[in-house]
C-alpha cells in the first residue's frame, strides 16, 4: 500500500468520531497471527483500545463473515475470497486495499537444500512420507502450493502423498513436530517457527501473486477506522516486514 493511500485512510479515520464501547474485531488469515498480535498490542498500548483477533483459513473467514460474524476488519490471504465477499455486498464500499504480500517456500524438518524448479525431485525426497499442505482446493496457501507444483511439473507424482490441513499454521506444525518431512507454507510462517528450515523458495512465476487484501466489513463500526488506518501506517509496516511479509515502500 502506498504512503499516499495510507494517509488517506488516516484522514478518513480522524474525520469520524470514534466509538470505543466495543473492541475492534479483526478476522484474519491464520498466517497473519504473529504480526497482527504484535500490531494489535502496539495499538492498545497507544490508544487503550482493545483489539479482538480471530484467525482461520481465508476460506473459513470469508464464509464466517458472509454468515454474519461480528468482524469489523477482514484480512485475507487471497484476492478471490475477498472478491467473493465484495460480490455478496459484505464489504464497506471503497475500503478494500492490498495490505501486504508474501512468498511461498518449501520447509523441512531437518536442514536440507531442495530448490523448487521444473522437475525437482520432491517425490523422491519424500519417499514413503507425506508433504504437509493446507487444503489445496480451498485454502489460499494450499491453492498457491498446488499451482506451483503443477507448473513445475511435479504435482502428479506428489499428489498421492499430500497431508492436507485446515490452514498454513497447521501444515507448519506437522513439519515442526517432524510428522511430515516437508511442507509448503508462506515465508512468514517459516520465520515464525524455529523448528523448521527453508529448503527452498518457489519461483514467483510458478504461482499467482500472493497478496493480502484488507477491508472493512459492511457492518463495521466507525471506531474500527482508527486501527484500520494504523494497519496501513509505518509502524505496522515495520512489524509486517520483520515477520517476513512484503510491503510497498
Amino acid at each position: 500500500m502506498t504512503r499516499l493511500r495510507a494517509l488517506a485512510f488516516l484522514v478518513m479515520a480522524m474525520a469520524l468520531p470514534l466509538r470505543v464501547e466495543a473492541d475492534v474485531s479483526v478476522f484474519a488469515a491464520a498466517s497473519l497471527k504473529n504480526a497482527l498480535e504484535e500490531i494489535a498490542a502496539a495499538w492498545t498500548e497507544r490508544t487503550g483500545e482493545k483489539v479482538t483477533l480471530t484467525f482461520a483459513a481465508s476460506s473459513t473467514i470469508a464464509r464466517q463473515v458472509d454468515q454474519g460474524a461480528p468482524a469489523d476488519i477482514v484480512l485475507l490471504a487471497n484476492e478471490a475470497w475477498m472478491d467473493w465477499l465484495e460480490e455478496r455486498d459484505r464489504l464497506r464500499p471503497e475500503t478494500r486495499h492490498g495490505l501486504v504480500g508474501n512468498r511461498l517456500v518449501l520447509i523441512a524438518a531437518e536442514p536440507v537444500s531442495l530448490t523448487p524448479a521444473p522437475g525437482f525431485p520432491l517425490a523422491e525426497a519424500l519417499g514413503e512420507d507425506r508433504l504437509a499442505m493446507a487444503l489445496v482446493d480451498a485454502v489460499p496457501v494450499g491453492i498457491y502450493g498446488k499451482a506451483a507444483l503443477t507448473n513445475l511439473g511435479v504435482w502428479p507424482d506428489v499428489a498421492p502423498r499430500i497431508a492436507q490441513t485446515d490452514n498454513a499454521r497447521a501444515a507448519l506444525a506437522l513439519v515442526a513436530t517432524a510428522e511430515a518431512p516437508f511442507g509448503i507454507v508462506y515465508a512468514s510462517d517459516a520465520r515464525a517457527e524455529t523448528r523448521v528450515t527453508i529448503a527452498g523458495e518457489f519461483p514467483r512465476e510458478s504461482h499467482p501473486p500472493i497478496r493480502y487484501p484488507a477491508a472493512l466489513n459492511a457492518e463495521s463500526l466507525d471506531h474500527a477506522l482508527g486501527f484500520f488506518a494504523f494497519l496501513a501506517g509505518d509502524a505496522a509496516r515495520l512489524v509486517f516486514e520483520r515477520h517476513g511479509f512484503e510491503t510497498d515502500d
